[in-house]
């Protein structure tokens, strides 16, 4: 799929077709794209919890997302929790913070490999939803997450189940500022 028509056809999906699956085959497919995503001197300090164990599934949409969330992804049939490790990305070799920002570079980081996750879904036929309000000490239990990651959001992935229309977006003048 040509990369503009990709970017303006991606949406958030807030109802997922009941009863599909993703295949194992395809998730690989996906990371195998999110790990091409550029990093702080290519640290990679992303990491992925992906549910797709029913029993586990339920688990988590019920203790670790608030209701609104849980009707929000009811039936999709992939839940990924994403985290990066902290004081990597954004510091040199003894731990100290290379600029102001710290660890905000292990989250711009993630950021960008979400950006691919995202695309390769929609490219792979999947929808997302990017969830950023979630327990973050649920999601700890229940994945057995470090705490030397930062959890950052919880991204719902599967088949739409309706078609959505795009929001109206900001003019270039409003975001842009050209010298």
């Amino acid at each position: 799929m040509e990369f503009t028509k990709l970017v303006e056809e991606r949406r958030s999906i807030r109802a997922y077709q009941e009863g599909t699956q993703v295949e194992q085959s395809v998730l690989e497919e996906l990371f195998r794209t999110v790990l091409q995503a550029p990093s702080w001197k290519n640290s990679e300090t992303g990491r992925y919890y992906v549910v797709t164990s029913e029993e586990i599934l339920k688990e988590v949409k019920k203790n670790c997302l608030p209701e609104f969330n849980q009707k929000r992804c009811a039936n999709a049939p992939v839940l990924i929790v994403t985290a990066f490790e902290k004081n990597l990305s954004g510091f040199d070799q003894e731990g100290n913070p290379e600029n102001e920002l710290g660890n905000e570079w292990g989250a711009y980081d993630l950021g960008l490999q979400n950006a691919y996750l995202i695309l390769k879904a929609k490219e792979l036929g999947l929808d997302t939803l990017i969830m950023g309000l979630r327990d973050e000490e649920a999601l700890r239990k229940a994945l057995d997450i470090s705490k030397s990651q930062e959890v950052a959001s919880v991204i719902a992935l599967g088949y739409r189940e309706s078609d959505v229309t795009a929001p109206k977006r900001k003019e270039l003048d409003q975001v842009v500022t050209f010298f």
